[in-house]
């Protein structure tokens, strides 16, 4: 049976983008028009989870783990090293450099619930709709979302918002790749189609999406330029948040007031929440430098990552007098994988035999042991921390899924071809011996891939010496650098250690211009999409996007697609621990080290209720100044 007249108007939108659509899909005008139809069987949800576990009902009236009764106001001033250029999310990461203070402005189609893994629950809309087999879904926005002009918050809103998202910057673009098509169809309600059923995550990852003002981007600024969403710009931006930027130092500070007029403060899902009156973020090139200003009392808190500075740098008096309280929270949200990233864009780093041979160099043993206190372990996995990550010898799904793809495994893994028998390991160092002997292998690598020693230099077929620059941008990220150099000059490999400014770094990121970086991959307890973006074959050649190891490899592409597409959480745990023993075994990374907590410091002003699971310090959002602690541990510098 035809379209209806009233049908073909309704979905003009997807029908007039239907020829470039199929063709960059597969998918006919018929299917497009068709799918765009809303099926009665798809039920309008509160909140969305892709364990299928929902904790709070659709009348909740706030979170378990906020206090409603939290005080508001007073001051909260943070620490933020770099600098910042920018205030326009759009082109993040791809021009100029954001400032983070910016993400509290806006606002998402949906948010987290901090004590469940996965749960998302309406925002800036109440409610989501989609079917059984994931093909689009439809976000319907709350009546009284606005802007901090007053003005509401619509589905054209949203559509400008995908759009420049995905058109400026790498990370939306991949990450929204299958979302093909919208349009409003009604005054509240906004349509994402997909380009293919079965991607269970795409409807809730479509509510991750921050949505931008449409008009104001359409506008005039004050002195009568037309605003550019493809261009940088620190002009103060308009949002929908619990916060507005109230002034700034270019590079320097960013303040934030509280909108007291906000529309969510008697939204479930912000209840309790967002208490400070102000948030102010001072900015610090070198973590030395911001570290004094803590001690100075010239910020409330500090995130230290250093564990030297852990162990050594917080013996100051007030710590003694209990006037700052040192904390660590524990990390349950997510897993990560830190390491040497290799480019392998470049020729040296093409053949795993020689990424393989630097693993063998990196004693990190003496290393913790030397730099860190012993307070580390060895990164083991791409998802470390979570139980996604790969070990022992695969068995059931997992083993099922390699099986398919065995060839494309390093041989030495492969005992028979229909099993692969030996779980990845990183080498063992930390003693003389195993040191000799993990060089010894090393070299036999090097000299398996062309390369050899000629007076205590290791040379290619052309007699040139080997030699890799170390791309860095802060001085704590030197000394482990300057640690590793020495085993990879016993190599004969020629060693620099460029430490260039924000700016420039990001700069060199964007256009893969290192031999070797230090990158850090965080990983949520569900991966989907974004898995394109970190190792994906499209993104490998996208100036901006986090493949910054340059992965084109056709297995690690199925896996990913295993992953995306999969049916059932047990799938997709069997599919990421085979993509995390693909990635392991290809040695893209030399792996460095974890800590399974986040350490805080903090002059003790403030209060929180018991802390959710999934919220590690849950600072700024779920505390609020105390007044009474305030006055007894006397008042700010």
């Amino acid at each position: 049976m035809s379209l209806s007249r009233r049908r073909l108007l309704q979905h003009g939108a997807i029908l007039a983008a239907a020829p470039a659509l199929s063709a960059a899909t597969g998918r006919s005008v018929v299917d497009l028009a068709n799918a765009a139809n809303p099926k009665a069987d798809a039920p309008w949800r509160h909140a969305l989870s892709l364990f299928g576990d929902i904790k709070y009902p659709a009348d909740f009236k706030r979170f378990d783990y906020v206090n409603p009764d939290a005080p508001k106001g007073g001051v909260a001033r943070q620490i933020s090293i770099g600098t910042f250029d920018n205030f326009n999310l759009a082109v993040a990461g791809v021009k100029g450099t954001i400032a983070p203070a910016v993400g509290l402005i806006y606002e998402t189609l949906m948010t987290r619930s901090l004590d469940e893994a996965t749960t998302q629950y309406g925002l800036l809309a109440e409610s989501a709709s989609y079917p059984d087999d994931h093909s689009w879904v439809v976000y319907r926005l709350r009546k009284d979302a606005k802007w901090h002009d007053g003005k509401p918050i619509t589905p054209d809103d949203v559509m400008f918002s995908m759009n420049s998202l995905k058109r400026y910057s790498p990370m939306y673009s991949s990450y929204y790749k299958h979302v093909v098509a919208m349009e409003k169809i009604g005054p509240h309600e906004v349509k994402f189609l997909f380009d293919a059923p079965g991607n269970r995550e795409l409807p809730t990852i479509v509510g991750e999406l921050t949505v931008l003002p449409k008009h104001w981007w359409e506008a005039k600024d004050s002195a009568g330029r037309k605003r550019d969403i493809g261009a940088t710009t620190l002009e103060k931006p308009l949002g929908s948040g619990p916060y507005a930027i109230k002034d700034f130092v270019a590079g320097r500070s960013v303040t934030l007031e509280r909108v007291k007029k906000y529309w969510g403060e008697k939204t479930p899902t912000r209840i309790g929440q967002n208490n400070f009156d102000e948030l102010r973020y001072e900015f610090f090139r070198d973590t030395t430098v911001s570290l004094e200003a803590f001690k100075a009392d010239q910020a409330d808190w500090t995130i230290e990552t250093s564990a030297k500075s852990w162990a050594t740098a917080y013996d100051f008096p007030a710590v003694t007098e209990k006037r700052v309280v040192l904390e660590e929270f524990p990390i349950n949200d997510s897993g990560r994988m830190q390491g040497f990233a290799f480019n392998i864009r470049r020729p040296l780093f093409e053949d795993k035999r020689v990424r393989r041979a630097f693993n063998y160099a990196f004693d990190f043993e003496e290393m913790n042991k030397q730099l860190f206190y012993g307070q580390y372990k060895r990164v083991g996995s791409y998802f470390e921390g979570t139980e996604l990550a790969s070990s022992g010898i695969p068995v059931g799904k997992e083993f099922e899924i390699l099986k398919e793809i065995y060839e494309d495994i390093p041989p030495e893994v492969i005992a028979r071809p229909e099993v692969i028998a030996r779980p990845y390991e990183n080498p063992i160092g930390g003693d003389p011996e195993k040191v000799r002997e993990n060089l010894r292998q090393a070299t036999r690598l090097l000299k398996e891939a062309g390369y050899e020693i000629k007076d205590q230099k290791l040379v290619d077929k052309d007699g040139k010496q080997v030699s890799v620059e170390f791309l860095i941008d802060s001085p704590p990220s030197e000394r482990i650098v300057l640690f590793y150099k020495p085993s990879l000059a016993r190599l004969g490999i020629d060693v620099t250690v460029r430490t260039v400014d924000t700016a420039q770094y990001q700069n060199r990121l964007r256009n893969f211009d290192y031999d070797i970086i230090t990158d850090v991959w965080g990983q949520s307890l569900s991966p989907g999409n974004e898995q394109r973006d970190f190792w994906g074959t499209h993104a490998a050649d996208i100036p901006g996007s986090r493949n910054t190891i340059g992965i084109k490899n056709p297995i690690v592409d199925k896996l990913i697609d295993k992953i995306i597409f999969a049916k059932d959480r047990a799938t997709l745990v069997a599919a990421t621990k085979a993509l995390d023993r693909i990635l392991l075994w290809h040695y893209y990374v030399v792996p460095q080290f974890t800590y399974g907590f986040s350490r805080y410091a903090r002059w003790d002003r403030f209060s929180h209720a018991p802390l959710p699971k999934y919220g590690r310090s849950g600072l700024p959002a779920l505390w609020w100044f105390d007044k009474q602690k305030a006055d007894k541990i006397g008042k700010r510098s």
